[in-house]
Parts: C-alpha cells; sequence; structure tokens
C-alpha cells in the first residue's frame, strides 16, 4: 500500500473563501434592502402616485440612485473586508493613500454602473407599463428587491475582484455609461460632430453619463495600474518576464492613461478645447506607445500577444489614414480607436494571465511488462 499523500492546506483556504463573501453578501443584501424598504415607505409618503418611468422625477430615477447609494454601500465594505482572502493578502501591504484611492475608484465605478443599469432596466419596463403609478406597498418591496440585489452582486463583485474582473468591470462600465448616453443624446444626429459632442449637452443627462463614465473609468484604470504592477512583478520573479523594470514602466502608462481618461471627460470639448484635446492626445499616446514599446517592455509574453498588438496598431494607422483621405467621418474614427484601446486591454490582460502557465509535462508511454 502506497504512502498517503500530503494534505494541502491551501485548498480548504482557497474553498473558505467564497463562502464568507456569499455568507457576508447575503447579510449585505438584507441590511441595504431593509433600508431601501424603508426608503420606498417615505418616498410614497412623499411622492404618492410615482409613475414608474415616466416624466422626469419617476419611480425608475428614484430607484436609481436608491441602487447607486446601495452598490456605494456594499462595495466600499467589500472591498475592505476582502483585503483578507486569499489571493487578496498583497492589497494590505499597500501605502494607505493607495489603497484609499484604490477603494474609492472601485466604489465609483459600481456606484454609477449601479444607477445606469437601474435607470435602464426601469425605463425599459416603462415602456410596457405606460402611465402606471407605484403603490406604497409596490414602492416599499420593489425598492427593497432592487437595492438588496445590487447589494449582493455588487459585493460578490467586489470581494473577489482580481486583473481579470477589473478587465471585464472595465468593459461592461465604459459600454453601459457611453451606449446610454448615445441613446438618449438630445440631438440624435450627434455623430455628425464628433464623439466628444456627446458631452457638450450641458444640464442633460446624457452628458452627465458620458462625462462621468470617462471620469469614473480612468479612476478605475489607474486602479487597473496597481493589479498589473502586482501580477508583472510577480511573472518577473518567475522569470516569464525579461524586463524588471517593466511592472513599474507599464504600470506608471497605465497611470497617466487613467488620468488622461478622466482629462478628457472633465474638460468637454466645448469648455477648453486645448485642455480637452491635451487629454485625448495624451490617452493615444500612452496607447500607441505600449503597443510599439511591447516587445522591449514585455517580451516573455507568448508570440500571439505581439501578432495582435501589430494588428491593432495597423488597424489604427489605417483609420488615420482613411480620415487623412477623408474616406472616413471623425466620428467613425474615433469610435474605431476608442474600441481597439479596450480590446487591446482586454487581449493584454489575457495573455498576462497565461503567460506564467506552464504547459503540461509530456507523458511517455511505458512500454508493455514483459510476462
Amino acid at each position: 500500500m502506497s504512502p498517503a499523500a500530503p494534505v494541502s492546506r491551501a485548498a480548504p483556504d482557497v474553498a473558505v473563501a467564497p463562502r464568507r463573501a456569499e455568507s457576508e453578501a447575503a447579510v449585505a443584501a438584507f441590511a441595504i434592502g431593509a433600508l431601501g424598504a424603508v426608503y420606498g415607505l417615505i418616498l410614497a409618503i412623499v411622492e404618492p402616485g410615482e409613475l414608474l418611468a415616466d416624466g422626469a422625477t419617476s419611480f425608475a430615477l428614484w430607484a436609481a440612485v436608491a441602487s447607486g447609494v446601495g452598490a456605494a454601500l456594499a462595495a466600499a465594505l467589500g472591498y475592505w473586508r476582502s483585503r483578507s482572502l486569499p489571493g487578496q493578502l498583497w492589497r494590505r501591504s499597500l501605502p494607505t493613500w493607495k489603497l484609499t484611492a484604490n477603494t474609492l475608484s472601485v466604489v465609483i465605478v459600481h456606484t454609477v454602473l449601479a444607477f445606469i443599469e437601474t435607470y435602464v432596466i426601469y425605463r425599459l419596463i416603462g415602456l410596457g407599463f405606460i402611465g402606471l403609478p407605484v403603490g406604497p406597498i409596490w414602492s416599499i418591496v420593489m425598492m427593497a428587491v432592487t437595492v438588496g440585489l445590487t447589494a449582493h452582486l455588487v459585493y460578490l463583485s467586489v470581494s473577489r475582484m482580481d486583473t481579470q474582473r477589473m478587465s471585464s468591470l472595465l468593459r461592461t462600465f465604459i459600454a453601459f455609461g457611453v451606449f446610454t448616453a448615445m441613446i438618449i443624446a438630445p440631438e440624435p444626429d450627434w455623430w455628425k460632430v464628433h464623439f466628444s459632442h456627446l458631452g457638450t449637452f450641458h444640464g442633460e443627462l446624457s452628458s452627465v453619463f458620458f462625462n462621468g463614465t470617462l471620469i469614473a473609468g480612468g479612476f478605475l484604470v489607474t486602479t487597473f495600474a496597481v493589479y498589473i504592477a502586482h501580477d508583472m512583478t510577480a511573472l518577473v520573479a518567475d522569470g516569464v518576464l525579461a524586463s524588471p523594470r517593466s511592472p513599474r514602466i507599464v504600470s506608471a502608462l497605465f497611470v497617466v492613461m487613467g488620468a488622461a481618461f478622466a482629462g478628457v471627460g472633465l474638460v468637454a470639448v466645448d469648455v477648453n478645447r486645448l485642455w480637452h484635446d491635451v487629454a485625448a492626445l495624451a490617452l493615444a499616446a500612452m496607447f500607441l506607445g505600449m503597443l510599439i514599446a511591447g516587445p522591449w517592455l514585455l517580451r516573455g509574453l507568448p508570440r500571439t500577444y505581439f501578432v495582435w498588438s501589430w494588428t491593432i496598431l495597423a488597424a489604427v494607422v489605417v483609420s488615420g489614414l482613411t480620415f487623412a483621405f477623408g474616406a472616413f467621418s471623425l466620428t467613425g474614427v474615433e469610435i474605431v480607436v476608442f474600441v481597439l484601446i479596450f480590446g487591446w486591454i482586454s487581449l493584454f490582460i489575457r495573455y498576462l494571465g497565461v503567460a506564467g502557465q506552464s504547459a503540461p509535462p509530456e507523458v511517455t508511454p511505458r512500454s508493455p511488462r514483459r510476462s
């Protein structure tokens, strides 16, 4: 009988983490959902007979506000407590200011995303119930369910945050915010001007969504840089990445990219064209710089990553040339580059995640025993 294999202590700890996060998410959902019920009762008293989704101050808007507040509470609590979970312990060694900034960006993004998603969902439901008033019972129940469910999903999201999840969160957040701004823009032909024209409708919800998405997305990219630096440092230590300076340089480029991204939203093009263009050019420069310097900074990543990088770079150049020769509109070029930037980020994170995974060892077939 062969000796018993040693028992690994890592597996139980990793298994405990999701159970703990699930339990805490359920408690947060009940507690914040109860606050939502109280909020629904107050709304029914103050604004009796509020329409579901019609009008400037519909139930949809109040539910979106409550959902955003509930998301902020759940995100702050969940992200802070997740520092003690397996795989998240490295965050405890971060400087206080950096940990605070990361927490703030994660909270802001989840708050804005919860507000947008709740508002859009209720507006879509409202298309089938035009003119429907929300009574007191429905106000309490719907608000409790909306806020509680939001808190549960947000708590789980922040508790399991890693580079891959943050990349998915960034893509989802940007897509929801920008597409919502495009759909509800007061000028349906905004695209005839340029992409940044979406942020010039001051006082309109569409510009709030567009500029707010860019600002919050920029903050998230700076937080993204911290996770990337951690992952790349581990790859350098394992001998996967050749350049020991790559974590510091790449994370710094992402910080500048995030600041430039936020700058595009902070300074609308009709407020100060110069600073808006400077921020946009800085964003493009950081993106192109990482594509061009990739073979030196990221030597050690799979070869297919560099094939994709040069393909994306070629697409950016072709888009610029077609605009220069009048075959492509400015809005079209901006949208193409916008999509390529986030497409590249997804590819980069994906290949960064698989870079340290070694191929399974070959199994040499054993020759049959001779009797």
